[in-house]
């Protein structure tokens, strides 16, 4: 009989999330392919140092139950490397001791594309055009950035935090609050407040991460020693009377978090800087680029956030037109 992922929590990750590749792609990037193959199995037995992801994927793993061959969580390396330049990543999974056991090496192709042949509920990546054309294929992912975040390795509790908006919902109600009108969005939050959202681009894995805390309580039950690692919290820009919608919705998913904050714009690095989650999702780059002094962050590319404003669009015109009007000058 086959092996079967299903009733399990699998998350795909990239090396470039999993490890700090920083010098091996600035090899790739100066140098070009054939000095980076070079580089990767010069330095094979170097290990490479954790990634952003790292301090989620090790937590994770650590929640597996004793008996190894019935895992609630599976990690899969997905990877745009081939194998042979792969081997550093492996050797460097093995020295630090994760159970991850099964890869997908592309060789420069798109890895985002065996998510569902895994059942993967999150795919975790340091290639933005990866992650990009992911989520437009409405497969759950995001793109790490570079954090200043100090993990302590002895603390064995896994905090994650959420936005709401673009993330664990839909961007419906996100695309009201654009339009500017801020009386007009909570009005329509009023009127929608028994209305549940529908699920954003990561609901499979905020469901997966709910259900496996289940199964922690579920285990404290009958082993008395045991205490639930997972902390989960909601970080949102909402505010009253916006915030009942949020309630409304994970009652219909009979879904509890540990901490809400409704913060009506107040910077949310200061609520995460006492939160100290090991990964925060967000759908909207400033949210990260402030978070990410604090917290491994990781950016949603989804819904009415993440396009362009009319403002960026004239601006690519004119620098496009600019482009051709040189070009045609060195031509003449």
């Amino acid at each position: 009989m086959s092996y079967t992922l299903d009733d399990k929590l699998v998350v795909a990750v990239a090396s470039s999330a999993l490890f700090d590749l920083g010098e091996a792609d600035l090899v790739y990037r100066e140098q070009g392919l054939e000095a980076y193959r070079q580089y990767q199995r010069d330095n094979e037995s170097v290990t490479l140092g954790h990634g952003v992801a790292f301090p989620l994927i090790r937590r994770l793993l650590a929640i597996n139950p004793p008996i190894q061959n019935e895992p609630w969580v599976e990690v899969i390396l997905l990877s745009r490397n081939d194998p042979d330049t792969g081997l550093r990543v492996l050797n460097s999974i093995e020295h630090y001791g994760l159970p991850i056991g099964r890869a997908v090496f592309v060789n420069g192709g798109n890895p985002f594309r065996y998510m569902n042949a895994f059942s993967a509920a999150l795919f975790l990546s340091g290639h933005p055009t990866d992650v990009e054309r992911a989520v437009k294929r409405d497969l759950p992912a995001g793109r790490v950035f570079p954090s200043d975040f100090i993990d302590n390795e002895a603390e064995e509790e896994l905090r994650i935090a959420f936005d709401f908006d673009g993330v664990v919902v839909d961007d419906s109600a996100e695309a009201v609050f654009k339009t500017g009108d801020l009386k007009v969005f909570q009005q329509s939050e009023t009127d929608s407040a028994k209305t549940p959202l529908p699920a954003g681009p990561l609901n499979k894995f905020f469901r997966e991460i709910a259900r496996l805390q289940e199964r922690e309580r579920q285990r404290a039950e009958v082993d008395a020693s045991y205490r639930p690692r997972i902390r989960t919290a909601i970080v949102s820009a909402r505010s009253a009377p916006a915030h009942e919608r949020v309630i409304t919705t994970l009652r219909e998913w009979g879904i509890q978090v540990d901490e809400a904050f409704f913060l009506g714009g107040i910077e949310k690095s200061r609520v995460l800087e006492v939160f100290r989650p090991h990964i925060f999702f967000d759908d909207q780059l400033v949210h990260i680029e402030d978070a990410k002094r604090i917290a491994p962050s990781v950016h949603v590319p989804f819904g009415v956030a993440n396009q362009p404003s009319e403002k960026d669009v004239e601006e690519a015109q004119l620098e496009n037109e600019s482009r051709k009007g040189k070009k045609r000058a060195t031509e003449d």
